[in-house]
């Protein structure tokens, strides 16, 4: 089994999005955690990840640029790390996310197996 990363990308601008009820963001949420509770118990989820946090870019002159960047029209969000046979797998459970059901973009990467032996 490989394991990827999903890095979470979010729906655009703050004001793309819709606006919803204080009980329509806890259905999202319920949704949302309903989700990852499955890929808990499915053993497809190995880290349910984080939101990312202050970050910096580092350009190749060496200057030094806070980010991310709240224009982007995909910040990355968070991320989470899962385990599938292979990146159709990993897609698949990607669709399966209420994030993409409800506008947002996941981003698969498989993640390199430093322990493997050749």
């Amino acid at each position: 089994m490989a394991k990827f990363m999903f890095l979470l990308r979010g729906s655009g601008s703050c004001e793309d999005r819709p606006e919803m009820t204080p009980e329509q963001m806890q259905q999202q949420m319920q949704t949302y955690m309903d989700w990852m509770q499955e890929g808990t118990e499915a053993g497809w989820l190995l880290d349910p990840g984080n939101r990312l946090g202050a970050g910096a870019v580092v350009k190749p002159d060496l200057t030094v640029i806070d980010g991310p960047f709240a224009e982007s029209k995909e910040l990355v969000g968070g991320y989470m790390t899962v385990e599938a046979a292979d990146l159709a797998a990993a897609v698949e459970i990607v669709k399966g996310s209420p994030m993409v059901k409800s506008g947002s973009t996941i981003e698969v990467r498989e993640l390199p197996d430093m322990g493997k032996q050749s």
